[in-house]
């Protein structure tokens, strides 16, 4: 059954084809056609009706104001960076910093030690492109992940985090393997002390087979622990190596909660050089990830616990309709990924939101609030909050699992006392659980593409969406090359 049509790339040669996503026996398959190299089909999503209820949360956004080119529809993604067809703001930024690393990985966006060449783009290069981040209109981007390579190769990522910061990142990140957090106890508060915010630590498994990196993640576990530094896990899940460790995975997040604030599952993506067959035998899906985690935590977590990134928008639209001013707004394609919060109780036990709150029912009504407050003008503001603050405390699941005392106290503090910025302590006060699946040149979908809100900004002034920076026309290497460093620098 057809579902629509949109367009791809040969998995061959690259060369943009018409493709259409149907579904087929409970799945949802891309195929497409090259006038050269024919037809082929690739496994898209693994379950049509988790495909379908992701499909109502779709949401286009307006894009950028100030986009860096204005081009024909038809030019995507040959001439990207970003254009007036990109329909989302930028969420996160990467900005890579270099593409030596201390580790030659399997499965690496980077590949940085096959490069034959050092990219390393240099402070002024780095503040400049931060700065585009930071023009971007109508609203400034509001994280920056630094990435490589691996980041703390550089020894001026402490100076770098601090200018990122000066400039008003709300929210500095780096992307690492933890070689160096772990062997250095020091390093981890030299980085907090600088601004950084948040670390995403690769962490593939709990055991040696399925993360030969064990020991040292978790000793710049404990020493990122004892800066209080926040970790997000982000584990490489493929298919018949580490996907029987995801509850572990969780597991291990939950033992330490201190320090972790969340995992991120990231379904492989074969960027390199992979034949039909791995992909075939590796390739595993949203849906799988999903059904791996209600498996493994003996459905403690169940699949329909996650609802995709766009679910949030209503909170955008509330602060917005508040405030009178533009906020971020989550337009990423609903199929990219899915996410869910579960606290973490004294004794252990572990709630997801969904039990203690009716999620469908709060997004409701915080979107019922945002349109009344639109319509009411600034009169009636305070009157429309505690409205729209009784309808929400139906979805509060009283006497249910849990105790939902401090999830009212973060909604309410927000809501009540006007002050959206305590919104965010729900993130520090739960675990997230989230995967994220970047695509690959044989699931590559430009509806995809052009809704991406995690983009790269690159020396030359343009950002690019991370699914084409590391896929199709491939951008990364034309960037590291066009600015690598010559041998005697």
């Amino acid at each position: 059954m057809l579902i629509k049509k949109t367009r791809s790339l040969c998995p061959t040669c690259n060369t943009v084809v018409d493709a259409e996503i149907s579904e087929e026996q409970g799945k949802i398959w891309l195929d497409r056609t090259c006038p050269i190299h024919g037809q082929s089909r690739s496994l898209y999503w693994s379950d049509a009706l988790m495909y379908h209820r992701f499909d109502k949360y779709a949401s286009i956004g307006n894009g950028i104001a100030n986009p860096q080119n204005t081009l024909a529809q038809d030019s995507c993604p040959a001439n990207c960076g970003l254009c007036n067809h990109h329909h989302s703001q930028t969420l996160l930024a990467n900005i890579d910093l270099t593409n030596r690393c201390n580790l030659n990985c399997d499965f690496c966006f980077a590949n940085a030690r096959a490069c034959g060449f050092i990219y390393e783009p240099d402070f002024a290069e780095v503040v400049s492109m931060l700065q585009v981040l930071r023009n971007e209109k109508p609203v400034p981007a509001p994280a920056v992940q630094f990435s490589g390579g691996e980041p703390t190769m550089r020894d001026d990522l402490p100076e770098i985090i601090r200018k990122a910061k000066a400039m008003g990142f709300p929210q500095v990140q780096i992307a690492t393997n933890g070689v160096r957090i772990s062997k250095e106890p020091g390093y981890a508060q030299e980085l907090k002390d600088a601004g950084l915010s948040t670390a995403y630590l690769h962490f593939d498994g709990v055991t040696p087979e399925t993360n030969a990196l064990l020991r040292i993640s978790e000793t710049a576990v404990e020493n990122l622990e004892k800066a209080k530094l926040g970790v997000v896990l982000v584990p490489t899940v493929i298919r018949g190596k580490n996907d029987h460790e995801i509850g572990d995975i969780i597991r291990f997040a939950i033992r330490h909660t201190s320090v972790i604030r969340g995992i991120n599952f990231q379904p492989v993506a074969f960027t390199g050089a992979a034949s039909d067959d791995d992909v075939r035998k590796s390739r595993i899906t949203i849906p799988d990830v999903l059904e791996r985690i209600e498996e493994q935590t003996e459905g403690i977590l169940k699949k329909d616990d996650f609802y995709p990134v766009p679910c949030v928008l209503p909170f955008s639209d509330l602060v917005e309709a508040y405030t009178g001013r533009p906020q971020v707004r989550f337009t990423a394609h609903q199929h990219c990924g899915a996410a869910t919060y579960v606290f973490v109780q004294e004794d252990g036990e572990v709630i997801p939101v969904n039990r203690m709150v009716d999620v469908d029912s709060l997004f409701e009504s915080i979107e019922h609030m945002a349109e009344t407050l639109k319509k009411g003008g600034t009169i009636n503001k305070y009157k429309a909050l505690l409205e729209g603050v009784k309808e929400m405390h139906a979805s509060v699941k009283k006497g249910e699992q849990g105790n939902t005392t401090e999830f009212w106290k973060l909604i309410s503090k927000g809501l009540i006392g006007q002050n959206f910025e305590a919104l965010r302590e729900f993130h520090w006060n739960a675990l997230f659980i989230g995967t994220m699946h970047f695509m690959d040149k044989y699931n590559y979908d430009i509806e995809r593409v052009q809704r991406c809100c995690i983009h790269y900004a690159t020396p030359d002034g343009k950002l690019i969406p991370f699914c084409t920076y590391n896929s199709g026309p491939v951008y990364r290497e034309q960037v590291w090359k066009k600015f690598a460093k010559k041998p005697d620098e």
